[in-house]
């Protein structure tokens, strides 16, 4: 229990320092300041493993999986892979929320801070609730191992008429209005405003609530998909807290090149037709470890490649005709 107070004051004191202390004054991220944390988080993310292979080898964490030390820091390192190149889907969403709500850059960061924090409570009742359900009835892994297939067949039909995703037509934001009036105006960056008495929600708090349920829609892939590498609650746990720490700032550092990464995609399927083909046999073969990473790794890297390849290629085109 110990190691878990000690993982969440650890959690909120990242969250302090983030908007008590670097980000106190509204103000637009560059690429720059956005490409330094993106390393700071994905070397955090990696120096956890080895707090992970340390912890495994004592008696301050429960091991219900009696997992050696190497395989749970395989598993860790995966499952945060796999969060990662799942958190892509989000950052578009996000992109698609900000700029139909017309949410000017230096509030962007006040929205995504306080989406992340929501996402780290929602994502926590899902993994407990996870775990409980494959530990409870072994039937489930076919359940979600089935689910995880139907998405990624989902994915790779889609069809180029498919109506893209309008946050203003979305059911969150019906929703909202018919709680508490929304107001198209922004008041710096509070989430509230008054107008003749009347409370009304900023183009703020609503772009907020929508990035907070798409979040919640997306963890129904990816706890799932994590929950096919290990069952162990800390491991699912910190892996996929770790990698939506580090999506504030890789939604910034990527936000304006999402499209030099359009076959990305596929990589994604890739990864959910795999997990999702590995849960669904579980029962019979079991995976070593170091093939559910090198394909999830391979397949992110893969996809970053040839996607940056076909761009290249484009400009290459339109710069000789």
């Amino acid at each position: 229990m110990i190691v878990w107070i000690l993982f969440f004051i650890a959690i909120f004191i990242f969250l302090a320092l983030d908007l008590g202390v670097f980000n106190k004054n509204p103000h637009i991220i560059s690429s720059k300041e956005a490409g330094i944390w993106t390393a700071v988080w994905v070397t955090l993310s990696a120096m956890f493993s080895g707090v992970i292979y340390w912890l495994y080898g004592t008696d301050y964490i429960a091991n219900p999986d009696g997992l050696t030390q190497s395989l749970a820091s395989i598993k860790y390192i995966t499952g945060y892979l796999i969060e990662l190149s799942l958190s892509v889907d989000n950052i578009f969403v996000i992109a698609v929320v900000f700029a139909s709500f017309k949410i000017p850059p230096q509030y962007q960061h006040r929205v995504l801070f306080w989406g992340i924090l929501g996402a780290v409570i929602f994502r926590g009742l899902m993994i407990y609730f996870g775990v409980i359900l494959i530990n409870k009835f072994s039937w489930m892994t076919y359940f979600f191992g089935l689910f995880l297939l139907f998405t990624a067949a989902k994915m790779l039909f889609k069809g180029d008429n498919d109506e893209a995703f309008n946050p203003k037509k979305s059911f969150i934001y019906k929703l909202i209005g018919k709680v508490i009036p929304i107001t198209s105006q922004m008041d710096g960056e509070h989430f509230f405003v008054k107008r003749r008495h009347i409370t009304a929600a900023t183009p703020l708090f609503v772009a907020l609530l929508v990035i907070e349920f798409m979040d919640m829609v997306f963890a129904l892939d990816s706890v799932p998909a994590i929950l096919a590498i290990t069952s162990d609650p800390f491991l699912v746990f910190s892996s996929n807290i770790f990698a939506i720490l580090g999506l504030r700032s890789m939604y910034f550092f990527l936000a304006n090149m999402l499209e030099k990464f359009s076959y990305l995609e596929y990589s994604l399927i890739i990864i959910l037709t795999f997990v999702g083909i590995k849960m669904f046999i579980v029962h019979y073969y079991k995976f070593p470890e170091w093939v559910s990473l090198s394909v999830i790794a391979l397949s992110l890297a893969s996809g970053v490649v040839y996607s940056l390849y076909k761009d290249k290629q484009k400009h290459s085109k339109n710069h000789i005709s």
